[in-house]
């Protein structure tokens, strides 16, 4: 946390501190995975949102995936990567940030684009924050009572990160028990987008189909990896990328290669 004392908050869905292989025959209930050159990160569907969310602040900010790296592991011991609404004292979010402590309205701390961004402009006047080791640089911003802790969190920080920000291509995926019935929520989808990543180009492709314009392969995957971890919110039931699909139907297969029909539009993420 960003204060003296730093507490570790444990939790029944909370992420494995170090990465291990997840059976897709073993996949029940609502999850997702984040594929770390081939081994699983298995992340409950909330801790997912919160990882896509945070990439997306990062690319919105300008941020190195360094820095994402930095937060993850930052997020990882605070929260789990929970939006907690409790903590020691006064702290509360995802990075157990205090308001006493100058960090801003606890309101405002829970809302996890707020919280990413004050950790990232901390983060940013951090000397060498690209180079010295991921848990001093998380130390120098939350200035917690034992700032080794973020150490454990260091490799699977580093594998999230590559996953969440587009680094490594169709490595997030998520499944569902259900899908709230109705019309998917596209407008609503797009608006928050713009609100994690900033300005992005969008049309109506068709209805109801939305089509969201990204400059890299990179930003496209993350656009990606926020929407299917985010597909039970907006009623998402496909998204189409790069000649990859995702669909809520079969979810937890991940991403299916798509190189005729079906497929989206170069340069643009098409949810629908």
């Amino acid at each position: 946390m960003a204060a003296a004392v730093a507490v570790t908050i444990v939790v029944a869905l909370g992420i494995l501190a170090t990465v291990r292989h997840v059976a897709p025959t073993l996949l029940t209930g609502s999850g997702c995975s984040a594929d770390a050159r081939g081994q699983l990160i298995p992340l409950a569907t909330g801790q997912a949102r919160i990882a896509a969310t945070i990439a997306g602040v990062a690319r919105q900010d300008a941020m190195p995936r360094r820095a994402v790296t930095v937060a993850y592991a930052a997020a990882l011991q605070e929260s789990k990567l929970q939006n907690l609404h409790y903590g020691d004292r006064d702290s509360v979010g995802i990075f157990q940030q205090r308001p006493s402590e100058g960090w801003g309205p606890a309101r405002q701390l829970e809302n996890p684009v707020y919280a990413t961004t004050k950790f990232f402009a901390a983060l940013a006047v951090v000397p060498r924050y690209r180079r010295i080791p991921v848990y001093r640089a998380a130390q120098a911003v939350q200035h917690s009572a034992d700032g080794v802790a973020y150490s454990q969190y260091q490799q699977t920080a580093a594998s999230l990160s590559t996953a969440f920000t587009g680094t490594a291509p169709h490595a997030v995926w998520c499944w569902y028990d259900s899908q709230a019935a109705g019309p998917a929520r596209l407008t609503a989808a797009a608006r928050e987008l713009t609100r994690t990543f900033g300005p992005l180009a969008e049309h109506r492709a068709e209805d109801p189909v939305l089509a969201v314009h990204v400059t890299s392969a990179r930003d496209g995957w993350a656009v990606a990896a926020w929407l299917v971890s985010h597909a039970d919110a907006y009623r998402i039931r496909r998204v189409r990328y790069h000649g990859y699909q995702w669909t809520t139907a079969e979810g937890s297969k991940g991403w299916t290669h798509k190189r005729a029909r079906g497929q989206a539009p170069p340069g643009s993420v098409v949810l629908s």
